[in-house]
């Protein structure tokens, strides 16, 4: 019982001390009760995402509501890795760069070269999808504007619209520049919309010296 006495009678001499500390203001004094009046600042900021990261996702999400999956795939590791605090975010570019890596997965890849794009091209225009032919051929024309080729499909998709001063056009500048084109033209069926035409007739009857050049390509006739 003594024991106990002693030990509640000598703390309260020791917290008038705080006190006495303060009234003489102490360094010690400071601080010590420095963590309880100025709590640290957190390290994360303001609540939310960092600017930067939501607008580079949300650039990500336009890649990827546009359908391109690669472009997309690639803004949204770099999120991973540019910005590692922002969790709840990079949780959900978890998700979609899981969805673009499938989508990369199940379609084939886009072609690149001129070649593999005449030569979907050509199929498509083949299989009835005028549009894709006209956008791939279309192109193709915006880098190499005398492309023989390229013109040949245009045409075709021209004279299979009815266009005939547009399927001309293009089949004539075809034929300046590959004059063999005149005979895949003379059987190709989309053209016989055309055939009664004395301008068609003309363009067949036309003498090799047009002009020439070298073929890089060929539709297969139907």
């Amino acid at each position: 019982m003594a024991r106990r006495v002693q030990t509640r009678t000598s703390r309260p001499a020791q917290v008038t001390a705080p006190s006495v500390a303060k009234n003489h203001g102490t360094k010690s004094a400071r601080r010590s009760a420095a963590p309880s009046v100025w709590p640290k600042a957190p390290v994360q900021g303001p609540l939310g995402p960092a600017p930067d990261a939501v607008a580079a996702f949300e650039t990500a999400i336009g890649d990827l509501q546009r359908h391109r999956y690669q472009d997309a795939a690639k803004r949204f590791k770099l999120l991973l890795t540019a910005f590692p605090a922002e969790q709840a975010l990079l949780d959900r570019v978890r998700v979609y760069l899981s969805l673009c890596e499938r989508e990369q997965q199940r379609r084939p890849p886009a072609p690149k070269t001129i070649e593999e794009r005449l030569t979907l091209a050509t199929a498509a225009l083949n299989n009835g999808d005028d549009a894709t032919a006209e956008r791939l051929a279309s192109g193709v024309l915006t880098e190499t504007p005398d492309h023989d080729l390229a013109l040949y499909l245009l045409a075709a998709v021209c004279a299979r619209r009815g266009e005939t001063d547009g399927a001309l056009a293009r089949l004539e500048r075809a034929m300046a520049v590959s004059p063999d084109v005149r005979a895949q033209a003379r059987h190709d069926v989309d053209f016989d919309v055309l055939r009664s035409l004395s301008a068609f007739q003309q363009l067949l009857d036309a003498p090799h010296t047009l002009a020439g050049g070298n073929r890089r390509g060929k539709r297969p006739v139907r």
